[in-house]
């Protein structure tokens, strides 16, 4: 990152973790830390490539990074 506009990548970036949080990590409560990687991929995958996104016009990021 340059510096200019960083303050602003924050917010997207705890927005995507409180999503994680609430969506994954909090309704799953892993034991161990093994199964909390194993159940973040198999999370960010389907929050990349399945889940709709309001903001991006109900596509998904997968969506509009291969402009789909």
């Amino acid at each position: 990152m340059d510096g200019r506009g960083r303050v602003f990548d924050n917010i997207f970036v705890e927005r995507l973790w409180r999503s994680g949080k609430q969506e994954n990590i909090y309704i799953h409560e892993y034991i161990d830390v093994p199964s909390l990687i194993r159940g973040l991929k198999i999370y960010f995958k389907f929050y990349n490539e399945e889940r709709r996104h309001e903001a991006l016009s109900y596509k998904t990021p997968a969506d509009i990074y291969w402009r789909k």
